[in-house]
């Protein structure tokens, strides 16, 4: 009887080695993620490698060693692109890669790649852009760092123009790109901050084009996004100010 016993639990021994999660974990709610074991509640029987097992309490025995949740881990951003075009309003792009994969319902990967609204005010050859290249009074968000022209260093040039939003089209509200997503916030009688500084500044004048500084403050001005050209609006000019006071995604730059 006693070599029956001892042969009794090495044989338990081998199946507990051998059973429970390992390369059965599922993500979500799976019930036929299953196995015959111990669970962890110690009754033997059919045990879950699923999500859901948690909740009921009908885990296997190492779940939590087999099936830990890995999130998915990603490089840092590159450095930006160049213009795509040069001497009219285009976009840049960064990038990032997948350094791990999410597994056992760990948090999905974010996006790989983002794109700003930028202007070049040279061409391929190092030439400045003609005064008439491309639409000055088009805008892009400062939001999240996706787009900033400012100067490494302050310039007295510098100022900002308060507007309040008077229409937009219904393009604005429909985007889905990851550069887009600002048209939705902006909304009809709220006050957004255009900022002009060299070098969207037109010879240096002090002024950009479509700052409205020359209009009545009851005067309608157009507008224009980059990155859909068809997201565009009207706004009267509030005042002009030395620094602007408006939330992020209500931010904006004339290039």
């Amino acid at each position: 009887q006693g070599l029956l016993w001892q042969s009794t639990v090495l044989s338990g021994l081998n199946h507990l080695v051998s059973g429970g999660c390992a390369g059965k974990c599922c993500r979500s709610r799976d019930l036929s993620c299953l196995n015959t074991d111990w669970r962890m509640d110690r009754v033997y029987g059919t045990c879950y490698c699923d999500m859901g097992c948690v909740r009921t309490k009908d885990c296997c025995f190492d779940y939590f060693t087999e099936c830990p949740a890995q999130d998915c881990a990603v490089s840092d951003w590159s450095f930006w692109s160049g213009c795509a075009k040069p001497c009219r309003p285009s976009v840049r792009v960064r990038v990032r890669h997948i350094e791990q994969q999410p597994s056992n319902s760990g948090e999905p990967c974010p996006s790989l790649e983002q794109q700003a609204g930028c202007r070049e005010y040279r061409d391929h050859q190092g030439r400045h852009c003609g005064l008439n290249s491309g639409i000055q009074i088009h805008i892009s968000l400062i939001f999240m760092n996706d787009c900033d022209l400012r100067d490494p260093a302050p310039t007295p040039l510098r100022f900002c123009v308060e507007f309040t939003l008077e229409s937009r089209t219904p393009h604005c509200t429909v985007e889905n790109r990851p550069h887009t997503h600002w048209m939705r916030y902006i909304t009809e009688g709220f006050k957004v901050c255009v900022v002009c500084e060299p070098p969207a500044m037109r010879n240096n004048s002090g002024s950009c084009q479509g700052d409205g500084l020359e209009s009545e403050k009851e005067d309608l001005l157009h507008w224009q996004a980059v990155g859909n050209h068809q997201c565009r609006g009207t706004w009267k000019k509030i005042q002009k100010t030395q620094q602007c006071n408006c939330p992020p995604q209500h931010s904006f730059v004339f290039i």
